[in-house]
């Protein structure tokens, strides 16, 4: 196997047959494993199962150390130096994750046979991070999701972004500017454990799910595939992985919980041990670091100022908006109807591509259910204007601008630009004031409300915010990377219906 014509018929066959990846992967590279051995990559259940169902666009949740980084980079190698002409990235969370994932695909190259390493893979470069085989044209790449100029400028073809869920900065903006970076047939493969139900990974993940064209389950390897136009979603949890197990526990102590996940997923009791030492040793962020399910895992660590079951049993029976306007920065459930009256809700803000986004609710005065939302980046004047807007299309509603920051100046365009005069005053002064006082108890109602009415909610972007308000030493408020824009209005205009 020492030509070129040799090596471009292997990537023929890797791009057409999906087995052959496996097959491939055993017979060229080589890993160290948890003992420190140097092994054949033998393709557990995990990556099995990710080969059978993977398409050109993937999304991958899992629990820990199931070894789907490895795969993705093994299998991203082996069509790098088998196809002329193609640049693959990784992009990990840091720099030091970069380096290391580099160095297991270093490893791979150094155990090829000889005569390919010597002959049709011989490197012209192969710094910490960057491996260039001139002879076929092409090239592994590896960097940190903190160099803010990734893929500027650059045609890449296989793009595998590892630990999305823990990128630092902006991660949306850089995942959006490596996707442009993307060619049109090229692979993309993303990658990490879950870290809170906010940031980039959750939204990919969770961007589409309802729309999804099918979901199926296999009983067989456990594992939920859902499928959309998009992206394909594979998720795996922990008791994929063989070694996870522990001392059997007795089966007469078994919980209830614990009977339904052996009937459900075929579990031994060993695993169960297992289980049990997860929660001794992770306790609350057993389901975040060995998830079981693609939902409770992406819950927010530190403890959450509403009953999450409530908000996500609410978030399983939402009905579908009945509009979306605006590019779906507006949703709209119920429209107005003759003789009701309605409130609409702003927390307002500066405006800008990276500021806070600026929240409008629309509630019914009468029995408080949600008929539209906005949720969109706009100035004072912007926001005045689209409160102005759904306000004289909501029957000339009440408007109610939180007055705090950037409240004062959406009231002053109100009054002088837009005319409206049906604004709400406190105390004869305009706008809303949440303060120290104030938003202890706009939280209890909004939760109080979550829990024995969730049907007046309509918004799954306004659930999911719920999900990441946590309170934290005494504080109340988003979790690091979240929002509370929609939480914030939309407790302003529950606390509205029984303000004197």
């Amino acid at each position: 196997m020492d030509d070129l014509r040799s090596l471009v018929s292997l990537g023929k066959r890797l791009s057409t047959e999906k087995d052959f990846g496996i097959t491939l992967a055993n017979e060229w590279l080589r890993v160290q494993d948890k003992t420190g051995r140097i092994v054949p990559l033998n393709a557990n259940a995990v990556q099995r199962s990710y080969e059978a169902n993977r398409s050109q666009r993937n999304i991958v949740l899992k629990a820990r150390q199931m070894g789907m980084t490895t795969w993705v980079a093994g299998q991203f190698f082996l069509r790098t130096i088998t196809t002329p002409g193609i640049l693959t990235v990784l992009v990990a969370q840091t720099r030091t994750a970069a380096e290391a994932i580099y160095s297991i695909v270093e490893r791979m190259w150094q155990y090829l046979p000889q005569d390919l390493r010597e002959g049709p893979l011989v490197r012209s470069r192969a710094n910490v991070g960057q491996m260039v085989f001139p002879l076929l044209g092409s090239e592994f790449r590896a960097w940190s999701a903190a160099d803010t100029n990734a893929g500027r400028g650059l045609s890449i073809q296989h793009l595998h972004c590892s630990e999305l869920g823990r990128w630092t900065g902006d991660a949306s903006a850089t995942l959006a500017g490596l996707r442009a970076a993307l060619a049109p047939q090229g692979e993309l493969v993303l990658e990490s454990t879950p870290n809170g139900a906010y940031g980039a990974f959750y939204e990919e993940w969770s961007n589409g799910i309802e729309h999804a064209s099918h979901a199926k389950e296999s009983s067989e390897e456990r594992v939920n595939i859902i499928e959309d136009p998009l992206l394909t979603r594979h998720f795996f949890p922990w008791w994929m992985e063989p070694g996870y197990t522990a001392a059997p526990v007795v089966k007469s102590t078994l919980t209830d919980e614990e009977q339904q996940l052996i009937k459900q997923h075929g579990l031994s009791t060993k695993q169960i041990g297992f289980r049990r030492s997860l929660e001794q040793n992770f306790r609350g962020l057993r389901q975040q670091e060995f998830a079981e399910d693609p939902q409770t895992c992406f819950r927010a660590t530190g403890s959450c100022c509403f009953d999450v079951d409530a908000v996500e049993h609410r978030m399983m029976h939402l009905p579908p908006p009945l509009s979306s306007r605006l590019g779906g920065s507006l949703l709209q459930w119920l429209p107005p109807a003759q003789g009701r009256y309605y409130i609409v809700a702003v927390d307002p803000a500066g405006g800008g591509s990276n500021g806070d986004f600026t929240a409008l609710q629309v509630i019914d005065r009468a029995t408080g259910m949600q008929c539209a939302e906005l949720q969109e980046r706009l100035t004072p004047a912007e926001t005045s204007a689209q409160a102005a807007s759904l306000a004289r299309e909501y029957n000339n509603a009440l408007i109610v601008v939180e007055r705090n920051n950037m409240g004062p100046a959406v009231l002053a365009y109100l009054e002088t630009r837009e005319r409206y005069e049906n604004i709400f005053r406190q105390r004869n002064i305009p706008g809303w004031l949440t303060s120290t006082v104030s938003k202890p108890e706009m939280i209890a109602r909004l939760g109080l409300l979550l829990t024995e009415e969730p049907e007046r909610f309509m918004s799954r972007r306004f659930l999911g915010e719920c999900r990441t308000f946590i309170n934290t030493d005494g504080r109340s408020a988003a979790s690091p990377g979240a929002h509370d824009d929609l939480v914030m209005s939309m407790a302003i205009a529950q606390m509205i219906l029984i303000a004197p």
